[in-house]
């Protein structure tokens, strides 16, 4: 296994505390457009920073920065719970944050990469980062404007929503919800649009909404937005994460086919 492929794993079984120590190593690889590992250290740069959220896609969870417990919370635990080492886990997140929003100005020029694939992740880590100016914000929507890839544009509209989740902006949240309701848009990112407005409102979904999603979400589009790297953490066995989305936000009356599985092993 590489040293990416290690540290994914140590996300993946509840280690950060040792990952978030890697990502300020991380960040030079990953703006350095000449290494030969660039890519592999920018797909893996944000793990330390983002914590419980794969499989996760309900309206209430998905995009969610939950708060630093070294600031708000005064048992220094929050609901992030510990790692299995009996670290705080949100310690570790927030140590993999603070060292992201360090360098974020070095890190915001990757949006203009001429890989879109570079581009979405760049949008992903950059969407951990602290940002109470809006200035990460503001190049999301700039580079949105100037952005021809549509799942490049749907990945920048996920990373608009999950920044201003954590710093709350209005003016944002109207943007999102024309940007859902533009039929000229492509529709992997009037998709992205509809499930950020649903994350960063309490307002019933619309009926228009409900029908542009239900007829936009089928299996083939669903299945190519798994390249969209939110999408891909959301998503559950048999389920890509656009549909996991779909359901649980808008018909959670619906079975969830990982808890039917799970119950035809039994």
């Amino acid at each position: 296994m590489d040293a990416t492929g290690v540290l994914w794993g140590l996300c993946a079984n509840d280690s950060r505390a040792a990952a978030a120590l890697a990502v300020p190593f991380l960040i030079p690889l990953a703006i350095d457009a000449h290494h030969p590992h660039r890519a592999a250290a920018l797909a893996v740069l944000s793990g330390p920073a983002r914590a419980r959220h794969h499989g996760v896609a309900s309206r209430e969870e998905l995009l969610l920065h939950r708060n630093d417990p070294r600031r708000d919370a005064p048992d220094t635990h929050d609901d992030y719970g510990y790692e299995v080492t009996g670290y705080p886990a949100g310690w570790s997140v927030a140590a993999a944050r603070a060292a992201i929003t360090t360098d974020a100005s070095a890190l915001l020029p990757i949006l203009g990469d001429s890989d879109p694939t570079v581009r979405v992740d760049a949008a992903y880590v950059l969407a951990t980062a602290g940002d109470p100016n809006h200035t990460i914000r503001t190049a999301f929507t700039n580079g949105f404007a100037a952005e021809g890839d549509a799942m490049v544009r749907a990945a920048l509209l996920l990373a608009t929503a999950e920044i201003t989740r954590a710093h709350p902006h209005p003016p944002t949240v109207m943007w999102l919800c024309e940007r859902w309701h533009d039929r000229m848009e492509a529709p992997e990112a009037r998709l992205a649009a509809a499930v950020g407005w649903l994350c960063l409102t309490d307002e019933s979904a619309p009926e228009e909404l409900r029908r542009i999603v239900d007829t936009l979400a089928d299996d083939e589009r669903a299945h190519a937005m798994e390249s969209l790297p939110w999408m891909n953490a959301a998503s559950g066995t048999n389920e890509p994460g656009l549909l996991r989305c779909r359901r649980c936000m808008l018909h959670p009356e619906e079975p969830d086919p990982e808890a039917v599985f799970w119950d035809s092993l039994f």
